[in-house]
């Protein structure tokens, strides 16, 4: 009893020292502890007014003259300027559209025609996400490159000069295992190949750095820490200096040179706009630029030195809460190799999910045996952690 009372009293006064607590008054919550941001992020309370004057006014009102006068047009790259300062790029090598896969697809390929013929193996990351794996898998027969699954830590010993390409997660989505994107990303320049980053559980978590370490390309999702809402689009990050390189293995309209024009023959247009295929999905895209805004004034720094506080205080709190043998941790306790979610190991872990989302603890199950615990810094608090890890023992107890 003793330590619960500790534990909640530390609690609050991290709560009252916390920077980043007033952001929670930007996004539409309950008394839920939501700790699945990692899935799907909370609701920004701006958005559903966004919407709504997007679809009456822009759309009902304007019609096809929004295309212009409300910036729809310009919409991919602009919303790719706001992204960028939260993975560390420079405006003008962002574009949004599309979805993961396809930008995985798009990026991939591209990789590929970049290093040319005489090089003749992908390397993927044997713990992807399986999309990842299958898109990779699909991309190398297209190309008639051979396939082959490495764990991260062995890319460094399975580069050579064969490697044309390399697909890697920053994030490991089931154990929230933080990869060393510096290091590898120099190791594979090292052996004369490109590197494809899949970005989906770490922008918006913590500091990326695309610009600063030279990654070729980058993509990500937008609906888990950006809070894009349900099947938000994609976007695609290509290296200004690569641009005029970067070969489209999806060539549409949007990214013609000249997209009105109507010509037979495909010319693609020049930056970031490559990475466009066909009409922009209007309505979700705008749904994210407002999204976007909880960022206004928010240091990526803050949020990642929160989002390590909150788990290390989620893990003391396990440690002391749980009884020992029913629970085991298999995200890493290094902070350099952390992301912002907690992966705990245990029996019936499904069974359990479902119970700890009845008493309002939601995280996520993945099999086999896996509770997934995501935390996002901008409204998620101290107190939430506490009484997760409490009804956590509860639940196990």
């Amino acid at each position: 009893m003793s330590e619960l009372l500790e534990a909640a009293a530390e609690a609050g006064k991290l709560d009252a020292a916390d920077e980043l607590a007033a952001l929670r008054e930007r996004f539409v919550l309950d008394d839920v502890v939501y700790l699945d941001g990692n899935s799907l992020g909370a609701l920004p309370a701006g958005v559903p007014a966004r919407v709504e004057d997007v679809v009456r006014r822009q759309w009902g009102e304007l019609r096809i003259r929004s295309w212009e006068e409300s910036g729809w047009w310009t919409a991919p790259e602009r919303i790719g300027d706001r992204i960028a300062p939260l993975v560390g790029a420079a405006s003008g090598q962002i574009v949004v559209g599309d979805s993961t896969s396809v930008n995985v697809f798009k990026a991939l390929v591209a990789a590929v025609r970049m290093a040319g013929d005489g090089r003749d193996e992908i390397l993927v990351d044997a713990t992807t996400f399986p999309t990842d794996g299958y898109i990779a898998e699909s991309a190398a027969r297209m190309t008639g490159r051979a396939l082959r699954p490495v764990t991260p830590a062995e890319v460094p010993s399975a580069l050579g000069d064969r490697t044309a390409a390399v697909l890697l997660n920053h994030v490991d989505y089931r154990t929230g295992r933080l990869h060393d994107l510096p290091a590898l990303t120099a190791a594979v320049h090292a052996a004369g190949a490109y590197v494809v980053w899949d970005l989906c559980h770490s922008a918006g978590a913590l500091p990326v750095g695309l610009d600063e370490h030279g990654v070729d390309l980058a993509v990500g999702c937008t609906y888990k820490y950006l809070n894009g809402g349900p099947g938000s689009p994609a976007y695609l990050y290509v290296r200004r200096d690569l641009q005029d390189r970067f070969d489209s293995p999806l060539p549409g309209w949007n990214s013609h040179a000249e997209p009105f024009g109507m010509r037979p023959a495909y010319a693609p247009a020049s930056g970031a706009v490559r990475g466009r295929v066909g009409t922009p999905d209007i309505l979700s895209l705008l749904a994210l630029e407002a999204a976007l805004e909880v960022w206004d004034g928010v240091s990526v720094e803050a949020v990642r030195a929160k989002s390590l506080a909150l788990t290390d205080f989620f893990l003391r709190c396990v440690g002391e809460y749980v009884p020992d043998g029913l629970v085991e941790s298999v995200t890493p306790a290094a902070h350099a190799e952390r992301g912002s979610q907690v992966a705990l190991r245990c029996d019936d872990a499904g069974d359990v999910m479902k119970r700890l989302i009845e008493r309002g603890v939601v995280g996520d199950f993945r099999a086999p045996d896996v509770l997934r615990f995501g935390f996002t810094p901008l409204y998620v608090g101290f107190a939430d952690v506490e009484r997760a890890a409490r009804v956590l023992a509860e639940t196990l107890g």
